[in-house]
């Protein structure tokens, strides 16, 4: 089961896609329903009596657009989580720290709306010429904590999309940080579902890659974290408290543009697609 946005003619419907067909919140719940407080009651078997009780659509029917418009606060993104990542990092100048990070590395990503799962993304030229894609993760918080041990982690899950951590290069060099580089407008898609957790197995392991006009660019397993979802999560709640529809971005493997010689960095027309396993894919042309 998956949480969905879809619009048809300006209607948007928050959804659910069960069994490849498509069912209304609105008609489950018998009101308009946003996705915080469908979190906060979401109850697996009663969803499973009331969809059978409703219309269902077809999603072929309606335009898909991200599960979340806009993030509560900003996406709290883990940095240099795959072994692999960390030595292109050094090589593409962003850092020239080589080996495994001793403790997760945390930053945060200031967001003014999530780019649609088919939507353009915007080259910002007139800011940055190194505009760079890394295809991550990303995961849904579905209960508010703060000091969550790792053996509980899982219960503080809601389930999983895909998230595009656009990077301005150049800016992270400039300004010897990552916010700014990490934080262009129309940069970010989010999408294209929101797994449920309890639709794969956990830790999910799932395979992830990337393609910039169909080139293989990025192709690895969230299996192969540094630090484990459990591990990052629970060291992230101590002394701060996470808030339901928190994002958390999980880091991206080898094969983004700046690990290339030369460089590939995103240029105007190129077709980015990222796709990771039982999810989907983005695929955003850039502009």
């Amino acid at each position: 089961m998956k949480f969905i946005r879809v619009n048809k003619e300006g209607n948007i419907k928050n959804s659910i896609v069960f069994e490849e067909k498509l069912y209304f919140l609105e008609d489950i719940y018998k009101k308009e329903i946003e996705l915080i407080e469908f979190i906060k009651i979401f109850d697996l078997n009663e969803l499973f009596n009331q969809i059978k009780k409703i219309e269902a659509y077809s999603l072929s029917d309606y335009t898909i657009l991200s599960p979340i418009e806009e993030p509560i606060r900003n996406v709290i993104c883990l940095g240099k989580n795959y072994l692999d990542h960390v030595n292109e990092c050094a090589t593409g100048g962003i850092d020239k720290d080589l080996g495994r990070p001793r403790e997760p590395i945390f930053f945060t990503k200031m967001i003014n709306r999530f780019v649609n799962p088919y939507e353009n993304i915007d080259l910002n030229e007139e800011v940055t010429k190194s505009l760079d894609y890394e295809g991550e993760l990303a995961v849904i918080i579905g209960k508010e904590g703060k000091n969550i041990r790792e053996e509980d982690v899982k219960d503080y899950i809601f389930g999983y999309t895909i998230l595009n951590d656009s990077s301005a290069r150049d800016l992270q060099q400039k300004h010897s940080q990552w916010f700014k580089g990490k934080s262009l407008d129309n940069t970010c898609s989010l999408g294209p579902v929101i797994l449920l957790k309890d639709e794969t197995s956990y830790p999910p392991k799932l395979d992830i890659k990337t393609y910039v006009n169909n080139e293989l660019r990025q192709s690895s397993n969230t299996g192969n974290f540094i630090f484990s979802i459990d591990y990052a999560i629970s060291q992230l709640s101590q002394g701060t408290t996470l808030k339901v529809g928190d994002i958390i971005a999980t880091g991206t493997p080898k094969g983004v543009g700046m690990g290339f010689t030369p460089p590939k960095f995103l240029k105007k027309d190129d077709i980015l697609k990222i796709e990771v396993e039982k999810i989907g894919a983005l695929i955003n042309k850039i502009n």
